[in-house]
């Protein structure tokens, strides 16, 4: 049995964020733009209705409202709320087609509150919050009919993964720890990311974010639960959806994503 994520410090997504905000450009929000509409299979959302679950730095909602959706973002985090809250204000001065909460996903009625969405998002998010299969299906019961969901889980490494939970426990014991494990871990990863600029010309991920930012985010991401690939589109299918799109860590360390459609919406379905 995996072992519990509840048992120690969490990690504040919304410090490592806040940190991230000043860095976002346009080169930054091109490239957020860019995987929305190659994974959803679309150039624009003009009249869709987009949820960001764990909006975090707020750059994919900055990019869903920049390809026409009107926008909902929550984040449990009170900083990261303030980042999307930034970023509104920056490019929309406040619009009101942009919607900032902080809320829980494992909150039942709060989400039951929010309605139904065209499109749900949340990148790296559900695998954080100590119940992982209980937010999925939150996040599930949000989609409308014909509508997609758009999530990336933690790929399951077996004894790795579990080597990678302690090590995320260990960060968020104390001030001492977290930097033993970034002096150990981070070397690691920057080597990848300069022999990735070497070999390919490019530094960091197409979605636009900072590989720092990443690394650390990584490091400390804690809760932390992870699912193999046909774990979370089985688990999608008795949801009622359909898988769209899956690209896959192919066994190696990070996020596996997918796009799945609800093809039918029982509402027996909806609130099991």
């Amino acid at each position: 049995m995996w072992p519990s994520t509840k048992l120690s410090g969490r990690f504040e997504f919304g410090k490592n964020w806040q940190r991230f905000v000043g860095l976002v450009d346009d080169k930054r929000i091109s490239a957020a733009e860019g995987s929305l509409q190659s994974m959803l299979g679309t150039e624009q959302l003009t009249g869709r209705r987009f949820l960001d679950i764990g909006s975090g730095s707020g750059l994919f909602s900055l990019a869903a409202r920049n390809l026409g959706a009107s926008v909902v973002s929550f984040d449990y985090d009170q900083q990261s709320v303030a980042c999307t809250c930034e970023l509104r204000n920056c490019y929309y001065n406040g619009g009101t087609d942009w919607l900032i909460e902080r809320g829980d996903v494992l909150d039942a009625d709060y989400i039951e509150s929010l309605g139904r969405f065209d499109v749900v998002y949340s990148w790296g998010v559900l695998h954080h919050t100590g119940d992982m299969w209980t937010s999925l299906r939150h996040a599930a019961s949000c989609v409308d009919d014909g509508g997609k969901i758009f999530v990336a889980i933690y790929n399951d490494q077996r004894w790795l993964s579990r080597y990678w939970l302690r090590v995320k426990r260990l960060y968020n014991e104390g001030m001492l720890f977290r930097w033993l494990v970034i002096a150990t871990h981070a070397p690691i990863f920057i080597a990848r990311q300069v022999a990735k600029l070497v070999v390919t010309g490019t530094w960091g991920r197409p979605r636009g974010m900072s590989p720092w930012r990443d690394i650390i985010d990584w490091l400390g991401g804690y809760p932390f639960e992870v699912a193999k690939p046909e774990e979370i589109v089985e688990f999608f299918k008795k949801q009622g959806f359909l898988l769209d799109t899956m690209t896959t860590v192919g066994g190696r360390q990070g996020c596996n994503q997918f796009v799945l459609r609800r093809h039918a919406c029982p509402e027996h379905t909806r609130n099991a």
